[in-house]
């Protein structure tokens, strides 16, 4: 099968597309056969080397829409025993120095990171709701306020964690502004946000501040004393000042939880945004678009 790998960190040029087995499945695993798959930021920052893993072939991708077509032996907890061969499903593969990705004609993923697929949606709109939908949603877990302080600002309100954020909190009763390019703000106001700003944000003006577009100590200005911040690189947070809680959310595999979004997908409480498609083997220009910047929603390889 193909499969998108490199063997060496760099641009887009180091992205290779190479012949490779298939992978089988093990205890609790399904193999999926690849519809779409979408091109997320962190596979660049793997490209790039920012997760280490030199020396080695790490394949790319971590969403996948398809179809499942073996699944692993069922052990005594039986959890792959929920899939079946011909059921249509999406997952998060996680993990950013791995040998095969979801870049691939074929991947396999632990059986309890896998979610019925969307009604609603093809598979390459499909394929943008995992990573991004998970981990807006386990960054707000981390934001949860106390009574009568629930005013959050998004910032990269537009993106596609950002987006989700949105439009989950507003779900949650909190009060959301984000913040966004100009020319983005009738989209985050279609989200559901009360308040959408390009530039002027008032110090300490909110409980949290959810970092979806990563701007660390400029952000944590924004946030009332004792609050809360999170961002989406884990690490990477400010340290913490005026008693504001910092941190910031590692995405984990959850099927369960991606269930539940992929119901408030076809329910149309949450959207999906689609830039592009790239043939599979056309995965180096793909990132070589995501390298120039200003893409609106996700570009989606399809093999």
């Amino acid at each position: 099968m193909r499969a998108v790998v490199v063997n060496s960190f760099g641009g887009p040029e180091a992205v290779e597309v190479v012949e490779t087995e298939v992978p089988r499945p093990g205890a609790r695993q399904v193999r999926i056969k690849v519809a779409a798959a979408s091109l997320n930021p962190v596979d660049a920052g793997v490209r790039a080397g920012v997760f280490g893993g030199a020396g080695e072939r790490i394949g790319l991708g971590w969403d996948v829409a398809g179809t499942v077509d073996a699944v692993g032996a069922v052990d005594v907890a039986g959890a792959a025993g929920a899939w079946s061969v011909g059921d249509e499903v999406v997952a998060l593969h996680y993990g950013a120095v791995k040998p095969l990705g979801t870049h691939a004609e074929y991947v396999v993923v632990d059986a309890d990171a896998v979610a019925p697929a969307p009604a609603t949606v093809d598979a390459v709109h499909a394929a943008t709701l995992p990573l991004n939908a998970l981990t807006a949603a386990q960054a707000l877990d981390r934001l949860e306020p106390a009574p009568g302080r629930s005013s959050l600002l998004v910032t990269g309100a537009a993106g596609a964690v950002g987006g989700y954020a949105v439009r989950l909190a507003v779900r949650r009763g909190m009060a959301v502004t984000g913040l966004a390019r100009e020319g983005d703000e009738e989209f985050v106001r279609s989200l559901g946000a009360r308040h959408v700003t390009s530039d002027a944000v008032a110090d300490r003006a909110f409980d949290a501040v959810l970092d979806a577009a990563v701007l660390g100590e400029p952000a944590l200005a924004w946030v009332r004393d004792g609050g809360r911040y999170i961002g989406v690189i884990p690490h990477a947070e400010p340290a913490s000042v005026r008693g504001v809680e910092t941190g910031a959310v590692e995405v984990s595999a959850d099927g369960t939880r991606l269930a539940e979004l992929v119901r408030l997908l076809d329910e149309g409480v949450l959207t999906t945004r689609v830039a592009e498609t790239y043939a599979l083997e056309d995965a180096a220009k793909a990132h070589a678009r995501l390298d120039e910047g200003g893409v609106r929603g996700r570009l989606v390889l399809v093999p």
